[in-house]
């Protein structure tokens, strides 16, 4: 169902799992995967009798509409980590009752026997990695640091196409690894690189996938530039950097 204000959600036909504290606190295969005001946010909303109640602690502030509570396994505390809407407006009664909670207060959360990272992964979302013999040259501060005819670019909804090189094609003297990470629910934990031109180094510019989701295996030990911060070309013709949120 999709409401006037964007919120929408449907039954998943997955078997869905919330950990913490060394407990499961929710498992549920009846859960809704609710995306919330029309935005990316994605949660899992649970049956009330598919969560272990005695692990929630009223916040004492329960709103009008909305209830709060802190998630409580032995000494171990989330505060304000779990939520239901309770008597909401008629554009909520979907979800009315259901509980959901913070995907970053939880230790782990699990689709099937499988962990699943930063939040749940949006059916309608796709990532497809494709080989190609399109010719890419990358150049930071003018410098050329990478350049392949053995590209393999990814096309992700709404994102620019971003592309990955083989590191033979990237003049690795020019990079060096950071302690930086971040992870992504569709491709795994990235690893990252500063590169340096000069005495400036341009920090955590390019990132790869040493260890790519099973979903994902194309992707394993190549490397990708901010299209946003460097100049690249392909096929001979110079790219726009695109404007997101990756782009200051």
């Amino acid at each position: 169902m999709k409401t006037e204000n964007g919120y929408y959600w449907e039954a998943t036909p997955r078997w869905v799992r919330v950990k913490f504290g060394g407990e499961f606190i929710a498992d549920s295969r009846n859960a809704l995967l609710v995306w919330e005001g029309g935005g990316p946010r994605l949660h899992y909303y649970f049956p009330q009798e598919d969560v272990r109640q005695e692990f929630l602690v009223d916040t004492g502030r329960t709103g009008k509409e909305r209830t709060s509570w802190h998630v409580q396994v032995g000494d171990q505390q989330a505060d304000n980590a779990a939520w239901s809407y309770s008597e909401a407006r008629e554009e909520l009664r979907g979800i009315e009752g259901y509980i959901a909670f913070r995907w970053h207060k939880m230790d782990h959360w699990f689709e099937e026997d499988e962990e699943v990272f930063v939040h749940p992964r949006d059916p309608y979302h796709r990532v497809d990695t494709v080989p190609s013999t399109r010719r890419v040259r990358v150049e930071v501060a003018g410098v050329t640091v990478a350049e392949s005819e053995r590209p393999y670019l990814l096309f992700e909804t709404n994102l620019p196409t971003r592309y990955y090189l083989p590191p033979e094609d990237v003049h690795m003297d020019l990079l060096a690894p950071t302690d930086s990470h971040t992870a992504c629910p569709y491709k795994g934990t990235a690893s990252y690189w500063s590169v340096k031109i000069g005495g400036t180094v341009y920090k955590d510019l390019v990132w790869g996938y040493p260890n790519p989701i099973p979903e994902a295996p194309k992707l394993k030990g190549l490397l990708s530039f901010y299209n946003e911060k460097v100049d690249i070309f392909v096929d001979g013709v110079k790219q726009e950097r695109p404007v997101t949120a990756w782009s200051k």
